[in-house]
């Protein structure tokens, strides 16, 4: 099974995709399993959930106050700018599990000594729009220490949706079953990434909305 990890829909201030063209879109991109991760929206997941067409694990990509984390399995909102540490413990008492969102990404990731130095319980090893560099660095560090990994596509638009992926052994039925297997380790990523040309526009587009946002993180 196919699952992409990291998509965007239209409850993120800079996605474009409703979401049920998400699930469309993921059907004709010939997954079986997404997670739909909005920057600090978890309102999306009610309306797919019960799509009858593709495994949607709950999910949310938090705005902590060092970068951004993943947040899979949980059954609640989780509020923005915390603590790296105050963002893991409000994801765990929601009953979910902490990915560091691509942390060697310019601008939005946590960097190395975040991701090693607090309780994460896994990695995102590849994302389609982070650099090939990123990535590899991403893969090799939760190698290192040993943690769980996901990948997706980080997908803003549905075009794009199943460009990063995670494979899970097949006879997945539910997203429990399949955030059980990535946390067991049996989640295979691979991933599309930025060439320089898009990461030279990504990063004046980031300092621009960043200022016009007040100098916060998204």
């Amino acid at each position: 099974m196919r699952a992409d990890l990291h998509i965007h829909s239209n409850f993120s201030s800079d996605g474009k995709s409703a979401p049920d063209e998400i699930i469309e879109a993921a059907v004709s991109a010939g997954l079986g399993c997404i997670s739909i991760t909005d920057h600090n929206s978890f309102e999306a997941y009610d309306l797919v959930k019960d799509n009858g067409k593709v495994i949607v694990i709950p999910g949310i990509e938090v705005s902590s106050k060092e970068g951004h984390i993943l947040a899979y399995g949980i059954d609640r909102d989780i509020p923005r700018g915390m603590s790296v540490d105050e963002t893991i413990a409000a994801i765990h008492a929601a009953g979910g599990v902490a990915f560091a969102a691509h942390p060697y990404r310019w601008w939005s990731g946590l960097g190395e000594s975040n991701t090693v130095e607090n309780d994460f319980d896994g990695i995102e090893a590849m994302n389609a729009r982070s650099t090939a560099s990123s990535n590899r660095r991403s893969e090799a560090l939760a190698a290192r220490i040993g943690k769980p990994v996901s990948a997706g596509s980080d997908a803003h638009t549905p075009d794009h949706i199943g460009d990063g992926i995670v494979e899970l052994p097949d006879g997945i039925a539910t997203w429990q079953d399949a955030l059980d297997a990535i946390m067991k380790g049996k989640a295979k990523p691979s991933s599309s990434s930025r060439r320089a040309a898009s990461t030279l526009r990504y990063g004046t587009k980031s300092i621009s909305e960043w200022i016009f946002r007040g100098f916060r993180r998204m």
